[in-house]
């Protein structure tokens, strides 16, 4: 079991995740600055390819949330997390890596970002 001892590899994976919630926002930002979601949607709708990107995110988002409704203890949270994967998708996800992460005990492997939460 790997440690996350001295918190180098929970300021590794916080990192990471900041970089990666950093870049969604500034593309999620400049793109709906050029174009609104539902204008850009109903225009790129036709395109099979385009169909085929949204529904394997979907589909992503909806398997990350089986993970997390196992984690979360109350149904409360649970439905704040799935509609938050439904309306952010991966913003949604780093973030929720992101409190997991500054929820774990200091020493605690890095499988206790894998366990339940208690109630």
């Amino acid at each position: 079991m790997i440690l996350l001892k001295s918190d180098y590899m929970r300021r590794l994976l916080v990192v990471g995740f900041a970089a990666v919630l950093g870049a969604m926002l500034y593309l999620t930002v400049s793109a709906s600055l050029a174009e609104g979601v539902f204008a850009a949607g109903s225009r790129l709708w036709p395109e099979p390819w385009f169909r085929a990107t949204l529904a394997d995110a979907y589909f992503g988002f909806g398997a990350v949330f089986v993970w997390i409704a196992w984690r979360e203890a109350t149904t409360s949270a649970r439905i704040l997390w799935f509609v938050l994967l439904m309306t952010l998708g991966n913003i949604a996800i780093v973030g929720y890596f992101l409190l997991a992460l500054t929820r774990l005990a200091p020493g605690t492997g890095i499988d206790g970002l894998f366990q339940r939460r208690p109630a």
